[in-house]
């Protein structure tokens, strides 16, 4: 759309917060037209009702994936100079007051 600010070309990493009604989307679909992006390297899921982060990194031709799903697991970005622990990127989380359906 013409104007919009919110768009980026040419991205390297992509994070996305998964909610219930989006986490097939941007697993399937969403992310089969990111790979065909030749700038994009690496794909970051979040889940949002628990410590758990899916992360695909570009390896040559094809996608690796590892996940995290504990507290003290550290997130470690392939195409950045980047880590943080999911303690840090849930600190502020209230895993109680969010309703699962």
């Amino acid at each position: 759309e013409r104007g919009r600010t919110d768009t980026i070309t040419n991205p390297q990493v992509i994070i996305e917060v998964l909610s219930k009604s989006t986490q097939d989307y941007n697993r399937g679909d969403k992310f089969k037209f990111y790979r065909s992006l030749n700038s994009f390297e690496e794909y970051i899921l979040i889940d949002q009702y628990g410590y758990y982060i899916e992360q695909f990194h570009k390896r040559g031709d094809h996608w690796a994936f590892r996940d995290y799903h504990h507290q003290e697991a550290i997130l470690t970005l392939f195409s950045l100079d980047f880590q943080i622990s999911l303690t840090d990127l849930y600190q502020r989380v209230d895993f109680t007051a969010i309703e699962v359906s």
